[in-house]
C-alpha cells in the first residue's frame, strides 16, 4: 500500500492538476461564501485518503481483462446516496444484491466478474437546469447532498461548503462498512442461500434459489475432493462515482510518494458525465492527468470523431484498463448509434472497455408526475447492446445500473408488474428512479443468457 504526500505538493505534476482551473467548467454549484469553501478544501486536503494507489491499479488490472473479454463488469448503486439512507442495513442489502448478481453472472455465464459499487461518494448530480420553480417561489436546484439538502427551502437549498467535509465522512463510513461484509465473512460463497434473507419471494427469488441449489451442490462436491475454499470467502469489490464536483475531487487527489503520480483518492474508478465531456472542459482536463481508470458516458450525439477525440485526450498512451466507454444511448437508438462508433473504435490503437448503461437513455414521467423507466426498457437497452458487439465482432464488456437492495417501487415493469399507481407506494429516490431488488436479479438472469451466447 502505498503512501500519499500531502496534496499542496509543489512538483509540476500537481501543478498541473489545477489547469483546469482556467477551463469552462459546468454542473458546479454557486457557493455564496468563497472564503468557506476554500477553508473546507484546505481541511479536505489533510484527511486520510479513501483508496489507496494499489487498490486502483488492482483494478485497472481487472478492467484491462474485461476489454480483452476474459471478465465482466458489473457495477451498480444508487442514482444518488444520501446522508440519511446511509444507514447500516441499506448498505448491506445494496452490497448483498450486487453479491447476488455477481453469483448469477459468474456461475451462468462461467465468467469472472469485477464487481463495483456505484457507492461511497455518489454524492452529488448533474442538473438540467440550475434553479427550480414551484408556485411564484424560485430556488437553486437541488444537486445532492453533498452540494445542498433537498427540502425546498432556501435555507436548505444554498449551497454549504460544509456538506463536501459531511459527504467525505459519510464516503469514509460507507466504505468501512462495504469493506467488513466483502472481507469480514459475509461474501463467502457458501453463503449464497444467506444472502435471499429479507427479500421477498418472487419469480427472481425462486430463479435464485434454485440457482443458489446448484452453486451448493457444487461446493459440497469440491468440498469431498478436498478442495481449500479460503479463496471464496473474500470477494474483491470496488467503488466508483461520477467525478463531478471538483470542489471535492481536487482535494482528495494525492501524489503517490512512491511514483510521484497522481490519484484520486475519492474511489478506485471515476467517470465523467454526458454533460461534463467536453473536450476543451475542465472535468475532461483535470480526469486526464490522474492514475485511475475513468470511464466516460456515451449519449446517442456521440459521433466516432469525438469517441476518438476523448481516447486521444484521455488514454495518450493507450494503456490497457485506463479507459471505459459507459454507453447510455436509450432503447430506441442504441441499435442506430453503438455500431458505427463500435466499428470506428476497431481502427484505435488502444482498446477501451465497454459498458452499458441502460437506465439514463429510459427516462420517462409517468401521468401522475413521477420519473420513471420502464423495465422492458431497460432490457431493450440491454439487449441491443449485446447484439451490436455481436455484430461487430466486439466484447460487451459490463453493465452499469442505478439500483437498491430495497423493494421500492420506481421503474415500472418486471416480473412483480410494477404500474404507474403503484409508484405512490414506495417512491424513495430524490433523483431519478431505481430498479429494486427483483428487477435487478431480473436483470442479472439476462445477462448472463446473453453472455452465454456469445
Amino acid at each position: 500500500m502505498s503512501d500519499f504526500q500531502a496534496v499542496t505538493h509543489t512538483s509540476s505534476t500537481v501543478a498541473g492538476l489545477d489547469a483546469y482551473r482556467d477551463l469552462p467548467i459546468k454542473q458546479q454549484p454557486s457557493w455564496p461564501d468563497s472564503a468557506a469553501l476554500e477553508a473546507v478544501r484546505n481541511e479536505l486536503s489533510t484527511q486520510p485518503p479513501l483508496v489507496f494507489a494499489g487498490e486502483v491499479d488492482r483494478l485497472r488490472s481487472r478492467l484491462a481483462e474485461a476489454a480483452e473479454g476474459k471478465a465482466f463488469v458489473l457495477q451498480g448503486g444508487d442514482c444518488a446516496e444520501t446522508f440519511a439512507a446511509a444507514t447500516a442495513d441499506n448498505i448491506r442489502d445494496r452490497v448483498k444484491t450486487i453479491l447476488q448478481m455477481a453469483i448469477v453472472l459468474t456461475y451462468g455465464a462461467a465468467m469472472p466478474v469485477v464487481k463495483m459499487g456505484r457507492m461511497a461518494g455518489q454524492f452529488a448530480k448533474p442538473r438540467s437546469s440550475d434553479s427550480e420553480t414551484r408556485g411564484d417561489v424560485t430556488l437553486p436546484a437541488y444537486r445532492g447532498d453533498v452540494v445542498n439538502g433537498f427540502d425546498f427551502t432556501e435555507e436548505s437549498r444554498t449551497a454549504n461548503p460544509r456538506r463536501i467535509l459531511d459527504g467525505y465522512h459519510m464516503a469514509a463510513s460507507t466504505l468501512n462498512l462495504v469493506r467488513s461484509f466483502t472481507n469480514g465473512g459475509f461474501a463467502d460463497i457458501r453463503e449464497v442461500h444467506q444472502w435471499n434473507r429479507g427479500f421477498a419471494a418472487t419469480t427472481a427469488f425462486e430463479r435464485y434459489e434454485a440457482l443458489a441449489g446448484e452453486i451448493e451442490r457444487a461446493l459440497r462436491f469440491m468440498e469431498a475432493t478436498g478442495t481449500d475454499f479460503k479463496n471464496m470467502k473474500t470477494v474483491e469489490f470496488f467503488t466508483g462515482h461520477e467525478g463531478l464536483l471538483m470542489d471535492y475531487e481536487r482535494p482528495m487527489t494525492r501524489i503517490d510518494s512512491r511514483t510521484g503520480l497522481a490519484y484520486n483518492t475519492s474511489s478506485h474508478f471515476q467517470w465523467i458525465g454526458e454533460r461534463t465531456r467536453e473536450l476543451d472542459g475542465a472535468h475532461v482536463d483535470f480526469f486526464s492527468r490522474i492514475r485511475n481508470p475513468i470511464g466516460v458516458k456515451l449519449g446517442p450525439s456521440t459521433t466516432p470523431e469525438t469517441m476518438k477525440a476523448l481516447v486521444d485526450k484521455l488514454d495518450p498512451e493507450r494503456e490497457p484498463g485506463r479507459l471505459t466507454f459507459i454507453t447510455r444511448m436509450g432503447a430506441g437508438r442504441i441499435r442506430e448509434v453503438l455500431p458505427g462508433l463500435l466499428e470506428a473504435s476497431k481502427d484505435l490503437d488502444s482498446k477501451p472497455l465497454w459498458i452499458t448503461d441502460p437506465m439514463h437513455g429510459n427516462g420517462i414521467t409517468t401521468a401522475n408526475g413521477y420519473k420513471s423507466r420502464r423495465f422492458d426498457d431497460v432490457i431493450d437497452e440491454v439487449r441491443g447492446f449485446f447484439e451490436a458487439h455481436r455484430e461487430a465482432g466486439t466484447f460487451p464488456g459490463g453493465v452499469h445500473v442505478e439500483l437498491t437492495g430495497d423493494d421500492v417501487t420506481e421503474c415500472l415493469g418486471g416480473s412483480e408488474r410494477i404500474e404507474e399507481l403503484d409508484l405512490e407506494n414506495r417512491y424513495e429516490s430524490l433523483c431519478d428512479p431505481r430498479l429494486n431488488h427483483r428487477q435487478s436479479l431480473e436483470l442479472a438472469f439476462l445477462v448472463a443468457e446473453e453472455l452465454r451466447a456469445l
